[in-house]
């Protein structure tokens, strides 16, 4: 098992439920157990949630694995089928998951500044978590999702709060434009600022901090966002929000296919034999969508590793069945918002209960008169329905 978070845990799990007793390695590039990850853009940032209730083991499991952690995986030699480490080890196995996930992508030149932040890991969230206790000015590059969930808990601690979004709309891409409008609204709501349609061209350092620390010449801390339009926001904290990128360099000449991540087929199986692919880091075929698809979502890495783990034990082909459609959820300024489905796939979007002035709506999104999503703002039953629906519409 390459890859010790929630991917992971949920292929080991799986292996020992569907009757696999042998060995059982569990290889992670961190140092921690596998612990939750949505919580630490909320409750874990704003200090309501502590590191043991991250935790994703429960006390009284036991997996009867090996785990080696603080152990970056380097390589994969199909000839031995041998996982290599970072530090010199190899591990041999009869099957491989890989689970390894996916790393934030930052700004050139950002990574020497001090104050400039990313969130995806517990180190991240603990870094950021002891900046936000100082109050300030917060700029958040990024829109999206975590970006969204960064600035709603910066704002209740009572930091002045920036977001820059170079799309003209946030959130387009997931849940479209329209609704992606109504749900940015949030923001001003609370009083944080949304700059739209706008890059960011690069980050000033202050000078007076000291030594030049980067290669495009800023020193010490960041003081300021510089954006493509000439204009400059004053920042004390910074944090990248603009998405993901999948770890699988360490499989480049392994003969496993690269293709935005690992491309592997609706049962998890990879180009290798013995080799399946689950998590944010599996670019999987979607029956639904007739395409391939790279979801990085919660529940995709706990429900989608046991078709991969049967596939694995099967030695083969294993007809997975339709999985049910992409689900994931945000929490905003107090605002749950909940989506399942293929915005993309639709030709059209309708609001079917509670109204976009009260950020509490349920929409339906169709194609050629067909549901093929479902968003909700503070409806969690009728979404909750709406998505059993969808589901039940494909399978």
């Amino acid at each position: 098992m390459v890859g010790a978070s929630l991917a992971g845990l949920s292929a080991a799990r799986s292996l020992r439920r569907q009757g696999f007793d042998g060995r059982l390695v569990v290889i992670g590039d961190e140092l921690h157990r596998p612990y939750d990850r949505p919580p630490l853009s909320k409750e874990f940032l704003a200090g309501t949630l502590g590191e043991a209730d991250l935790a994703l083991e429960t006390d009284d499991e036991d997996l009867r694995a090996q785990w080696l952690l603080g152990a970056r995986a380097t390589g994969l030699d199909r000839a031995e089928r041998a996982v290599r480490l970072a530090d010199g080890r190899e591990v041999r196995a009869d099957g491989i998951v890989i689970a390894t996930g996916a790393v934030a992508r930052t700004l050139p030149g950002s990574g020497s500044l001090a104050g400039v932040h990313t969130l995806r890991t517990l180190d991240d969230a603990r870094a950021l978590r002891e900046e936000l206790a100082s109050g300030g000015r917060l700029v958040v590059i990024g829109g999206g999702f975590i970006g969204a969930e960064v600035a709603s808990t910066a704002h209740a601690l009572g930091l002045d709060v920036t977001i820059v979004e170079a799309a003209p709309t946030p959130l387009a891409g997931p849940i479209g434009a329209a609704m992606g409008g109504i749900v940015s609204t949030l923001h001003g709501d609370h009083g944080v600022r949304l700059l739209c349609g706008v890059g960011v061209k690069g980050l000033r350092g202050d000078e007076r901090s000291g030594t030049r620390v980067s290669p495009d010449g800023a020193r010490g801390r960041v003081d300021a966002v510089l954006l493509e339009d000439g204009r400059s926001i004053s920042a004390d904290i910074v944090v990248v929000g603009v998405g993901a990128r999948p770890c699988v360099e360490w499989l480049e000449g392994s003969g496993v296919e690269l293709d935005n991540g690992v491309k592997c087929g609706a049962d998890g199986r990879t180009s290798l034999a013995g080799v399946v692919a689950v998590g944010d880091c599996a670019n999987w075929y979607d029956p639904r969508a007739g395409a391939h698809r790279r979801v990085e979502h919660w529940t995709g890495a706990r429900e989608r590793p046991d078709a991969a783990v049967a596939t694995l034990l099967a030695g083969g082909a294993v007809e997975p069945g339709v999985p049910r459609p992409p689900y994931f959820w945000s929490d905003q300024y107090g605002v749950k918002i909940q989506f399942a489905g293929y915005a993309a796939a639709a030709d059209s979007v309708a609001i079917e209960a509670g109204t976009a002035d009260d950020r509490d709506v349920l929409a339906v999104y169709r194609r050629a008169g067909v549901p093929v999503a479902v968003l909700g703002m503070n409806q969690p039953r009728l979404f909750t329905r709406w998505r059993k629906q969808l589901a039940a519409a494909g399978s």
